[in-house]
């Protein structure tokens, strides 16, 4: 009986360990029609989604974060193959024998036993509806007719959890099919120069589609306080901050 109690304790002491470990990340909880879905801001690109029992990680990377203090994952979504994007050793740490993963055809052959997604498909994983929107550059270019982003390489991710629908935008500009999305109720945007947003992109897309929440996320060289002076009138916009440099 001692002995049983003994690692009782370990194992409470371990989960205290972790609840503590995970508290110093910022989270918000959305009620759904199936429940609470609770996210996580990691850092960077990095995103953590809990819902009906699954876990979800969007471009987990160990530079946003020491992920063996993170659940490993039932769903993995990589928006594109930069490595601050796809890490194979941190998805590999997450990986379960169950897990899925999501990958673009760029990182088709750097991800073992995982599923190729090209711009605007449909499918369900774990349950969750999940459709890529295209992730491109429009203005800002490596190179004269050089993209940072090229179109049909990068996807962004909309996931339906019950009645919820959240974007993941990855890297990409205000395209036109991101100002095309309906229905958007909690938004990633990217916002910094020059791979990505200015702040003034940002706004123009939060302008066209309308997400209720909006978090501008892996934003460098950029300042997000300009993004909520661009959108002061939009009272139907939430905008929340969370370090997400």
């Amino acid at each position: 009986m001692a002995k049983a109690s003994f690692f009782i304790s370990l194992m409470f002491m371990g989960a205290l360990v972790l609840s503590v470990q995970l508290s110093a990340f910022e989270e918000d909880v959305f009620k759904t029609s199936q429940g609470d879905l609770k996210i996580t801001c990691i850092g960077h690109g990095s995103v953590m989604f809990a819902f009906a029992g699954k876990i979800i990680h969007v471009d987990p990377v160990s530079l946003a974060a020491d992920y063996s203090r993170f659940p490993k994952a039932d769903l993995i979504l990589v928006t594109h193959e930069h490595g601050d994007h796809l890490d194979l050793a941190t998805i590999e740490s997450l990986r379960k024998p169950t897990t899925e993963i999501v990958v673009t055809e760029k990182c088709a052959g750097k991800v073992p036993k995982a599923v190729v997604m090209k711009n605007t498909e449909t499918r369900t994983f774990q349950g969750l509806r999940v459709e890529t929107v295209p992730a491109y550059n429009i203005v800002n270019m490596r190179g004269p007719g050089v993209a940072y982003h090229p179109k049909g390489d990068g996807n962004g991710y909309v996931i339906t959890f019950g009645d919820r629908r959240v974007y993941v935008a990855g890297d990409t500009e205000n395209t036109p099919e991101m100002k095309q999305l309906k229905n958007i109720d909690v938004a990633f945007l990217p916002m910094n120069l020059p791979y990505t947003m200015s702040p003034e992109m940002v706004a123009d897309a939060a302008r066209a589609f309308r997400p209720k929440v909006l978090f501008p996320y892996h934003y460098g060289n950029t300042e997000p306080s300009q993004l909520v002076e661009l959108l002061k009138d939009r009272k139907d916009i939430e905008i929340r901050i969370r370090n997400m440099k």
